[in-house]
């Protein structure tokens, strides 16, 4: 294999172990193969382009122009000229990938789901990635400015990540790079030398006369610096610029509406699921909002934010709609007949100083809200959003709203949904996988309509199913996530509202997914308060007559609605302190909106003690387990200790090399040159580069001419020097004494007259422990030399050579 081959394929290699560094961010990783496959395509298209041999640039750009036609076939392929090519339509679909795969940044939490838009940045990146650094360490042959891009690509993962294991992605990224720098073989290592000491050595193993002060030799040690300098650079100030992976729905507010003010506009479509499970695993149970209501039934009042009614197969969302003013009073709620028995309630809520959220929590459905400030209005999910960064930060409002009290003769006989709402909310993806038609089916069994039907499936998830409510399963939404969610039978609301809500469309009942709140705790004179885990997920149904209506597939959360539950007349009011039927079912974990142990006043503080299930077992005063400690310090010894590795090196060398001068004459000799590499490396350390061409006097005198040395120190250096040539050249050499000490003065003498900067090089980051990287390049050379005589047979000679 050829040196620009192994190179090639090292630096794909190294841009495939950087982009390991983006899988904590997103649920799914099939991302990865893809960036592979098309890394191998790319490096391949290179290879052959400098194999033609097409000029430095036109190699770059025939990688670019594939690289672009992979991508148009990977995401636009529908929008491209015969599949391939890129047009006008590609490239506006490429922006709205990209425009909502930003969006989808600055709302998802981590790990956020594999969107289109999230995939085409983190593929597309890669591949740019991978571009510079092919052009730069195999076209133009420049290894070491190739970390650079490498480095970007790790700063973007870490500037996001918030923790987890990101040591070892800086270990992947870092071994690729090294492995890029192995690849180009001895004499690269070798030009390596002179960013670390100011010169190269020339094929005969000498270095290049430096006069004039080093300038020749300072150049190349400038330029490492440059590297340095931008790597750090980079690695400061693009995790500073780059938007966090916090926040989502139940977080704080993002960029809310777009579109401008006044009449029209769009909301952005944004996932709560993952700010939703991490709200219910929150340590402290922290107040949301207080409310006060003219109705003592409060088991139906649900503070709803939003509803999710679109399904792609990847994740529930809100589809983007067109939004308006606030009408007074709001429009009916849609559906709903005359005959329905309903309750109108004011309700006065008042929303913590520190949770800024977009969307608006009210009872559903709402007739008239009365709040200040900038809010939109969205008919078809009933909410209200705010506009341009108008959030619920301190906010006190009215809403009047509706509790329905539909009985179940009236769902049972409830008629067909319109055809425009059968059309728009029971579309499932093509991806969603066959058993979960099938689940259904299977349940409903025997139901005669659509009613009873739904009954049967929130009755599977709650009581019969043999479901276990945990928040600490992964938060999946998609296609995959739901099958998972059905062969392993635990989860949290997500979970279950989202895969009921997908059976309910297979079965041709309009469904959707409500995201909010249930109804809090008590507080004391009518109040009542709101926490962080009160957080919750519940499908809503559509039946002709009712309109949306409530379900609870969710066990031990919230109460089942009357109109679900059999033996308890419709009508008759629920009692809120009593458990639902699937409060009943298998035991999980406790439920958060009905604690005792968690004053209101310890939740105004946010002093509550976790709720959530434990993920390791043992009293909490346990500690962290012994494996931890010990990998811990184990880290903390290798941050510490690496970076001091050159020093201690270089001090361990000095020591031997100005030990003892020994017994015998052989072993005087020994020391002499030894003390000499001392002088040499130590004026190397210095920023005067060795030159091995020429004789001791004369790099003597250079030594003394450039350091600008006191006459002391110069005798010193001619004295070792001196010494030096009594071994290479006298017949019988003549032992000298005290060249530890020349070489300690010579020591002082160049620290002394040095910068601070260059001081703290030659103490931490000494240039001559390049001799650590050459030795070990020989040694390799001499290992596999020896392995390939070893396994290889000699031939026989012909007859006629014989």
């Amino acid at each position: 294999m050829s040196g620009g081959a192994r190179l090639s394929i090292c630096a794909t290699l190294a841009t495939f172990l950087a982009s390991c560094a983006l899988l904590p961010l997103v649920d799914r990783s099939t991302w990865l193969l893809q960036t592979a496959i098309l890394l191998v395509i790319q490096a391949a298209v290179g290879a052959l382009a400098r194999r033609v041999p097409l000029a430095r640039p036109l190699t770059v750009a025939a990688q670019a122009l594939v690289s672009l036609l992979l991508l148009t076939v990977l995401f636009a392929r529908d929008q491209a000229i015969a599949t391939v090519l890129p047009g006008p339509e590609a490239f506006r679909h490429f922006g709205v990938l990209l425009q909502a795969g930003g969006e989808d940044v600055g709302q998802y939490a981590i790990p956020a789901p594999l969107t289109d838009g999230i995939r085409l940045m983190l593929v597309g990146g890669a591949l740019v990635i991978g571009l510079f650094v092919d052009a730069l360490a195999v076209t133009f042959r420049s290894a070491a400015p190739a970390g650079l891009p490498l480095l970007a690509l790790y700063s973007v993962a870490a500037g996001l990540s918030e923790g987890g294991a990101g040591w070892l992605w800086f270990l992947l990224a870092a071994a690729g790079y090294l492995l890029l720098l192995l690849a180009e073989g001895r004499d690269r290592l070798s030009q390596w030398g002179r960013v670390f000491g100011g010169a190269g050595r020339t094929p005969g193993g000498s270095t290049p006369v430096q006069e004039g002060g080093g300038g020749g030799a300072l150049a190349p040690v400038r330029t490492g610096r440059r590297i340095g300098a931008v790597a750090l650079g980079i690695a400061l100030v693009v995790p500073l610029a780059l938007p966090a992976l916090d926040g989502g729905l139940l977080g704080p507010s993002g960029k809310g509406v777009r579109g401008g003010a006044g009449g029209g506009g769009t909301i952005s479509a944004v996932n709560p699921l993952v700010s939703l499970q991490n709200s219910l695993n929150q340590p402290e149970d922290r107040e949301v909002m207080t409310y006060r209501t003219n109705t003592d039934e409060t088991s139906d009042m649900y503070l709803r934010i939003v509803a999710l009614d679109e399904f792609d197969g990847t994740t529930w969302r809100p589809s983007v709609r067109s939004i308006d003013d606030v009408p007074s009073p709001l429009p009916d709620p849609p559906g709903l007949g005359a005959d329905v028995r309903r309750t109108q309630v004011r309700t006065s809520i008042s929303a913590a100083d520190w949770y800024a959220q977009d969307w608006l929590p009210m009872p559903y459905p709402a007739t008239q809200v009365g709040i200040d400030g900038r809010w939109r209005f969205e008919r078809v999910g009933r909410t209200l959003v705010g506009d341009h960064g108008q959030t619920t930060r301190g906010k006190t409002y009215t809403v009047d709203s509706l509790i329905v009290r539909p009985t179940p003769q009236q769902l049972a006989a409830a008629g067909e949904p319109p055809g425009d709402m059968v059309r728009e909310f029971t579309k499932v993806p093509a991806s969603l996988p066959d058993v979960v038609r099938t689940t259904a089916l299977k349940i409903t069994e025997g139901a005669s309509n659509n009613y009873e039907r739904a009954v049967k499936l929130q009755d599977y998830f709650a009581v019969s199913g043999g479901f276990t409510y945990n928040t600490e399963v992964r938060a999946g939404s998609g296609s995959a996530a739901i099958a998972r969610f059905l062969r392993q039978k635990e989860g949290f609301c997500v979970h279950f509202s989202f895969s009921m809500a997908a059976m309910a469309r297979t079965l041709g009942i309009p469904a959707r997914v409500a995201v909010g709140f249930t109804p809090g705790v008590p507080a004391g004179e009518g109040k009542y308060s709101v926490g962080l885990r009160d957080a919750h997920a519940w499908p809503e149904l559509y039946f002709e007559g009712v309109g949306w209506t409530r379900f609870e597939p969710t066990p031990n959360r919230g109460t089942a609605p009357d109109y679900t539950v059999e033996n308890n007349p419709a009508g008759s009011p629920s009692n809120p302190a009593a458990p639902s039927e699937s409060a009943s079912a298998t035991p999980s974990a406790p439920e958060p909106s009905t604690s005792e142990s968690c004053s209101v006043a310890q939740r105004k503080e946010g002093s509550c003690a976790s709720t959530a299930p434990a993920v390791v077992g043992g009293s909490p005063d346990d500690g962290p387990p012994f494996g931890t400690i010990a990998v811990v310090a184990l880290i903390a010894l290798l941050v510490v200790a690496v970076p001091l590795l050159p020093m201690l090196w270089r001090r361990r060398v000095r020591a031997l090399r100005l030990g003892s001068a020994g017994r015998t004459d052989a072993d005087a000799a020994g020391r002499t040159l030894a003390a000499w590499r001392e002088v040499t490396d130590t004026a190397w350390d210095h920023g005067i580069a060795p030159d091995d061409s020429q004789t001791p006097r004369t790099a003597a005198a250079r030594i003394v001419r450039i350091g600008e040395l006191e006459p002391d120190a110069a005798d010193s250096v001619h004295r070792v020097a001196a010494a030096v040539e009594q071994v290479l050249y006298a017949p019988r050499p003549r032992p000298a004494s005290g060249l530890g000490e020349d070489v300690r003065r010579l020591h002082d003498d160049l620290h002394a007259k040095s910068s601070r900067s260059t001081r703290l090089r030659a103490t931490f980051a000494p240039r001559s422990t390049v001799r650590v990287v050459w030795a070990a390049a020989r040694r390799w050379e001499s290992f596999t030399l020896s392995v390939r005589g070893r396994f290889t047979r000699p031939t026989r000679p012909t007859r006629q050579e014989g």
